[in-house]
């Protein structure tokens, strides 16, 4: 293991670092001034719910087509082109004083910062590696884990001096004079054989079909899959987007709450290496029912309790649930439909992904404003994964045996 990370350490850490400063671009920062945005734009709940619903659509519809320089660029001039649109959009946050204004400096944050910094690590990831891919995708993986533990504590706390504002002009800084130079640095090799078994990972594997974004699209398989991996996405936002309402609504310190993150993202990061093993060990397909179990666990908790622990109980049944899906929806895409259009395929998925994120606020802040308490509302998330978890079972069985059928020829 050791001999792993230390010879691929460069392109790891440049996956690492990709995800982490997608942070910037992920719900749980933007919601961070929730408040404070709602107040400058006269916003209610709703309202702002709509706008972030709009801007992100806007992203998810625009991911297909943007989604696709990874496959005809090299990793590296991906990696600068979306910084370089992520710094600009930090920046218009940071001096939006229309809703016209608001509206774009979120699709930008969303497809730049959500999309593609985290579409052009995972897909760098997914390509490179074989054997390893599972281990190679934890690992990148816990750059989201890494935001989601230092950003809320840290601009929470530059918020306090500069202002909502200016934490934004920070966070385009911080990608101008860190992330960009030193992605650059680490990714502008690549590592090679691209989309093959390198030498030391020529261990097994039956052959996977390459499979092309339109055949991908027209496979039921694809669609049931979905049930599940749609779900993390809509409730994870959802939820992060009404943190402050929660927060309210149950009394509890908001010190406390943030403090949470690092508990939240130290349970992901074990989780998630923990799944790389496992995947690496058996196969995505296999673990592919696993994630639902915590989510749906955590969304009765969080549903029906309201006392402070419930913030701890539930931040580290989400970080089990996030561990999980974090390393086997990276790994399991090149598994089932192969690395050629990985790009492209990748692409449709980011972009459900996205546009899930972008329901999430939009529906749930619209139900709080017609007066269905948002506690309600996760109980039925609740039982919408006990259900799903029912589905991914028989997806990982059917995959399972197609996956026989091609091997058997």
């Amino acid at each position: 293991m050791l001999r792993f990370y230390t010879s691929n350490a460069r392109w790891l850490v440049g996956g690492f670092l990709l995800a982490m400063f997608s942070g910037f671009g992920q719900t749980f920062f933007i919601s961070m001034w929730g408040d404070e945005i709602r107040a400058a734009f006269s916003l209610s709940h709703g309202g702002f719910g709509l706008v972030y619903m709009l801007a992100t659509l806007a992203s998810a519809l625009s991911l297909p087509f943007v989604g696709r320089l990874v496959d005809v660029t090299s990793v590296s001039t991906s990696a600068l082109v979306v910084m370089g649109c992520l710094i600009a959009a930090c920046v218009l946050m940071a001096v939006s004083n229309t809703l016209l204004a608001l509206l774009l400096a979120i699709y930008l944050l969303r497809l730049f910062g959500q999309g593609m910094m985290t579409q052009t690590s995972m897909t760098a990831m997914g390509r490179w590696y074989a054997a390893n891919r599972g281990k190679a995708v934890s690992f990148a993986t816990m750059g989201h884990q890494a935001s989601e533990a230092i950003f809320p504590t840290v601009f929470a706390l530059l918020a306090l001096s500069y202002g909502w504002r200016g934490a934004w002009w920070i966070a385009a800084v911080c990608i101008l004079f860190f992330a960009l130079p030193v992605i650059f640095a680490l990714m502008r090799v690549e590592r090679q054989p691209r989309g093959t078994l390198s030498e030391d990972e020529a261990v097994s594997g039956v052959e996977v079909r390459q499979w092309t974004r339109a055949e991908l699209l027209r496979d039921p398989l694809f669609w049931l899959v979905c049930v599940g991996v749609l779900a993390p996405p809509f409730i994870g936002t959802s939820i992060f987007f009404h943190q402050d309402y929660l927060i309210a609504l149950n009394g509890w310190n908001p010190q406390l709450y943030y403090n949470a993150f690092i508990l939240m993202a130290v349970t992901t990061v074990i989780c998630a290496l923990a799944t790389g093993f496992a995947v690496d060990r058996w196969s995505a397909v296999q673990m592919l029912p696993v994630f639902m179990v915590p989510l749906a666990i955590g969304c009765f908790v969080l549903g029906a309790l309201s006392g402070p622990s419930t913030i701890f109980i539930f931040m580290v049944l989400l970080g089990m649930s996030y561990g999980v899906t974090s390393t086997l929806f990276g790994a399991l895409w090149p598994e089932v439909w192969g690395t050629a259009n990985l790009g492209a395929i990748r692409s449709i998925v980011v972009a459900l992904m996205v546009f899930l994120t972008a329901a999430g606020p939009g529906i749930t802040g619209v139900l709080i404003d017609f007066g269905v308490p948002f506690p309600r509302q996760l109980l039925y998330m609740g039982g919408y994964c006990a259900m799903a978890f029912v589905v991914m079972i028989v997806a990982s069985h059917r995959l399972q045996t197609r996956a026989a059928m091609l091997a058997a020829g």
